[in-house]
């Protein structure tokens, strides 16, 4: 028998116990033993819950208790979530997360624990929501050089897009609805910042190259100054426009990554994901284009990627997975990227600009520096990429 505990038994962490509930044989065939959950932590008063039996609020009942195999991480953030995992992990549990802004500031650190001790540090649900991301990047597609990462990585600012596209609705009745659903929190900041697929496509390049790409050391552009004059100026050129996260590997062997809203060609697949969908393309020397596609976040498609990295984890007790990144990429600005770029403002467009209806322009290809002088020149309110 293998047990293991959830700390934190919100959203994702009440998904995780749902699925055991509901699919405990069938994990139990898969893993050739039956899977326990012995202890769930959290602070918060759960008397009411089914699981009330199971709840503690000491973690040091979980730290020293040997039979404990595997610690679910669903507390968020990178405060008390940091130093719980990182105390599970040098007692030798092996641990499991769906927190992407701890596995993106803290994961070199927590990988090198779990290596030293031996054991597994996981978190397939950190990108991606319920679509397996992570484990094709590293596993399936080990054979390849990864040649570029983009991807709808935050299903909140893709349905506000959406709504915006399709429904002519203005950004802030948009972003309401948003939180009307409960697709976006009370404070939305981290989602419409871009700071969520900014923490996922660290992660994702972290993965492919093996050097570590922090949050603060690249672009992230949100999509808070967009209209919908954008909207419709794109919409008449065949475009569509999305928050990606996107990473590329340069001929010198540095990388490239940021995240801002783009424009993106109507007969390019992700151009056709809508709502709070996510999809991510990954380009491989050997294999083209990979678009992986399905829920981004919610309680069972997540839980589903925890449970999964649970089993996996519990399946590598002795060797466990070889996964992580070690120092600093060797990082390129964004300033020296070349491609069309989006602008809008009150100015007359150059000779050279594709002009746009609602006072946007296309430029020619050309670095975002270029790009970025030639929006300060003309006095341009809005600057996007074009994804080519």
């Amino acid at each position: 028998m293998a047990n293991f505990a959830i700390m934190g038994f919100g959203t994702v962490g009440s998904g995780v116990a749902e699925v055991l509930r509901m699919n405990g044989a069938s994990i139990a065939e898969k893993l050739g033993e039956r899977l326990t959950l012995k202890y769930i932590l959290d602070v918060r008063d759960l008397s009411a819950s089914p699981y009330a039996s199971l709840v503690v609020k000491d973690f040091a009942l979980l730290e020293n208790d040997p039979e404990l195999d595997v610690v679910v991480e669903s507390i968020g953030g990178a405060k008390v979530a940091y130093e719980f995992p990182r105390r599970a992990l040098l007692a030798g549990k092996h641990v499991v997360t769906s927190n992407k802004e701890l596995v993106a500031t803290r994961g070199r650190e927590l990988l090198e624990i779990a290596r030293e001790k031996n054991v597994n540090y996981l978190f397939e649900a950190s990108v991606g929501g319920g679509i397996p991301v992570l484990r094709p990047l590293f596993q399936c597609l080990a054979g390849n050089q990864i040649q570029e990462i983009a991807g709808i990585l935050n299903g909140t600012t893709n349905y506000v897009l959406t709504r915006m596209v399709e429904g002519g609705v203005p950004f802030d009745a948009a972003l309401r609805e948003a939180q009307e659903k409960g697709y976006a929190e009370a404070n939305p900041a981290a989602d419409v910042e871009g700071l969520d697929a900014g923490r996922k496509i660290c992660i994702l390049a972290d993965l492919a190259w093996g050097g570590e790409v922090r949050p603060e050391a690249i672009r992230i552009q949100g999509i808070g100054d967009l209209s919908l004059e954008d909207v419709d100026a794109a919409r008449a050129l065949g475009y569509r426009i999305k928050l990606l996260g996107r990473a590329l590997a340069l001929e010198d062997g540095r990388v490239a990554a940021y995240t801002a809203p783009h424009l993106v060609p109507e007969k390019n697949p992700m151009a056709g994901v809508d709502g709070v969908f996510n999809a991510v393309m990954i380009r491989g020397n050997a294999v083209g284009d990979v678009m992986l596609y399905g829920r981004g976040a919610g309680d069972l498609p997540t839980a589903s990627a925890v449970m999964g990295d649970v089993i996996d984890a519990l399946q590598h007790r002795t060797r466990r997975r070889e996964l992580g990144w070690s120092e600093s990429a060797d990082l390129a600005g964004l300033d020296e990227l070349a491609m069309p770029w989006y602008l809008r403002g009150d100015f007359a467009a150059p000779a050279d600009c594709r002009t746009l209806s609602g006072g946007a322009g296309m430029t020619k290809t050309m670095t975002a520096g270029e790009a970025k002088a030639l929006a300060e020149k003309l006095g341009a309110e809005v600057i996007l990429p074009v994804l080519q």
